[in-house]
């Protein structure tokens, strides 16, 4: 009996009448069927929902595998961006003789200069050009560690603690100052490779005595400042302006510097300047080489991509590809098409274009090319008025370009890179002979269809700025005549890197070992033309090959690096790990992270600011 009424007292719950009589356990029930029901129902939905994308998955794959064939079955179409490329013997072969020239000028600097700026080969001596900042052996830092001269590394290390001192009652130039040999450019560069705190330091305690000149009524900088008195001014000669680059082109450094120190304060600084510029920003991007810091105003002056000009633009993709390429830094550049149309240059950007997309829109607009040869050059401009000369400085634009391509799809990379690049040229090797260059790219173009031959571009016209000349070195401008192609204006030549590093630039991103052979050429003409006994030196006149006496810093920093890294596997100083300053000093790529605020050097505890660093690929940050 026991068991019959256990059972019948479960099965009541069976029963419709229980529920009837108690209206409590009736709502109860209905709720959870409820319940149930929305969360089958939400599963089967989450199912179909996955089902749905992983087959829009399977058919981005098996487009993705099409576009794979294609590229694998179309040779003109691979491109090896930011892969590496085999280290054959010849790269080696070359490497070393690159590394031979850098420790002949390093110890023709310690023999005859040590701890002085710069070094006078052919009176061996030595002369403080900076104030006495030990300007060759702090830009050298990173050059020697990347070269694997560590023994001359930790002698300059040495130098650096126990004898740089920025206590100087000195004018220093606050653009040189920060990018090249004194602060966040050599020193965050040192930091940043060999982790030692001193660099750091150091570059923290001249940036503190840089930071008055930002104090103006703009917020853009005065460009000299006593570093002892902290007394900012601009240079007589501006008419009280300020320069264009030399205020645009702090910006990596000091970012740089807060995220490193988690100090703000040095990012606000630079900023706010881009963030004043944003507000005087033409629709074509292009900015005369003075500004007003007190009214935040251009003054009437020349445009350029050459000197004055040149690092501003180059700063506005490089800060963007510094910070990740985050929303953080989204204003410094959007996505870009360029498009190739009637064999005219047409950049289409969309209705948001920014800062650098507006700058290359204005950088087209100043393209002309010459006749017979059909060189491409960059015009400067004045009012309304185009001036066709060019400074070997706007050999940087090839490179800019170039890097700037990166992380597009194939047909965009394509069409971006064909202002920068020789497009359709395949050659292993190029004799030095600019004839035989020249037949070659004919046979090039002829068969090239719509693609733009070779000489029409840019980083064909700053190669042959070097093989027009009798010594095969490039004078420091050129003017552009009708009929008669190039023609060398300043005859000197002060042993620049501009057309070194767009060769590397476009090596690293196309694979195309034409550019190895061509940086070869221009290195071969400095080893001929300025190797002395005692380190190198420039050229009075490229034409006559008459020296000069001034081995200046930049050659061990960027020439003699940017021609070292051409020969080195990619996986030295690697693209999406690294962004070069326009001094040629390697930062670490960080992501930024912006709050609700606007700072990306987020709050932790206590409204104290703290850096929010995370070493990584850029790729992994694209927005």
């Amino acid at each position: 009996m026991a068991r019959t009424r256990s059972s019948s007292s479960k099965l009541r719950y069976c029963n419709p009448a229980y529920y009837l009589k108690r209206p409590k356990r009736l709502a109860f029930l209905f709720i959870a069927f409820v319940c149930l029901s929305f969360l089958v129902w939400d599963r089967q939905t989450l199912v179909r929902e996955h089902e749905v994308e992983l087959a829009k998955l399977s058919e981005d794959v098996a487009h993705l595998q099409n576009l794979l064939e294609e590229i694998k079955t179309d040779g003109s179409a691979v491109r090896k961006t930011l892969k590496d490329v085999p280290d054959d013997p010849i790269d080696v072969q070359r490497r070393e003789k690159v590394k031979d020239a850098m420790l002949h000028a390093w110890n023709s600097y310690v023999k005859y200069a040590w701890g002085q700026d710069e070094l006078q080969p052919q009176s061996k001596s030595g002369v403080n050009s900076f104030g006495g900042l030990g300007a060759t052996l702090v830009d050298s830092l990173d050059t020697l560690y990347i070269m694997g001269l560590h023994e001359q590394f930790q002698k300059a290390r040495e130098w650096v603690a126990n004898s740089l001192d920025f206590n100087k009652n000195y004018e220093a130039s606050v653009f040189e100052t920060t990018i090249r040999s004194r602060v966040v450019g050599g020193l965050l560069s040192a930091y940043d490779l060999s982790n030692d705190q001193l660099f750091l330091d150091k570059a923290k305690d001249i940036a503190d005595r840089l930071l008055p000149a930002w104090d103006t009524p703009s917020g853009i900088p005065y460009n000299i400042i006593n570093l002892a008195q902290g007394r900012p001014h601009n240079p007589g000669w501006t008419g009280g302006e300020s320069i264009l680059a030399d205020s645009g082109t702090e910006q990596l450094e000091f970012i740089a510097l807060s995220q490193r120190t988690g100090d703000p304060k040095y990012q606000e600084k630079v900023e706010n300047v881009i963030t004043q510029i944003k507000k005087i920003f033409p629709d074509d991007g292009l900015l005369p080489i003075y500004l007003d810091p007190h009214r935040g105003t251009t003054a009437y002056s020349t445009i350029t991509f050459g000197a004055m000009g040149d690092s501003f633009y180059e700063y506005l993709l490089k800060v963007w590809i510094q910070g990740n390429k985050t929303p953080a830094v989204k204003r410094y550049r959007i996505e870009l098409l360029f498009a190739l149309i009637f064999d005219e240059f047409v950049l289409r950007a969309s209705e948001n274009r920014e800062m650098w997309e507006q700058s290359m829109k204005g950088l087209s607009s100043l393209i002309r090319r010459t006749t017979p040869s059909s060189f491409t050059y960059i015009c400067e401009k004045n009012g309304e008025s185009l001036n066709d000369k060019m400074d070997e400085l706007a050999c940087f634009a090839p490179g800019m370009l170039a890097l700037g391509s990166t992380g597009y799809g194939p047909e965009e990379s394509q069409k971006m890179l064909s202002l920068a690049e020789e497009k359709g040229l395949d050659l292993n090797s190029l004799s030095s002979d600019l004839e035989n260059d020249k037949k070659s790219c004919e046979v090039v173009r002829r068969g090239a269809g719509d693609h733009v031959a070779a000489q029409d571009l840019l980083a064909w016209t700053c190669y042959n700025f070097y093989q027009s000349t009798p010594t095969k070195l490039a004078g420091e401008n050129y003017f552009f005549h009708a009929g008669q192609d190039m023609s060398v204006g300043t005859s000197w030549n002060i042993l620049r890197p501009e057309t070194v590093e767009s060769l590397f630039y476009l090596w690293r991103i196309t694979g195309n070992k034409t550019y190895q052979e061509w940086g070869w050429n221009i290195f071969q003409a400095f080893e001929k033309n300025s190797r002395v006994e005692s380190g190198y030196v420039g050229l009075k006149d490229v034409n006559s090959g008459v020296k000069d006496n001034m081995m200046q810093s930049f050659f061990l920093a960027e020439t003699l690096k940017y021609l070292y890294l051409l020969f080195s596997p990619s996986s030295v100083i690697p693209l999406d790990q690294w962004v070069f300053n326009t001094e040629a000093h390697p930062l670490k790529i960080v992501a930024r992270h912006n709050d609700n605020s606007g700072n990306d050097l987020k709050s932790s505890t206590g409204g104290q600011q703290r850096p929010k660093i995370k070493l990584r690929s850029r790729k992994e940050g694209r927005p």
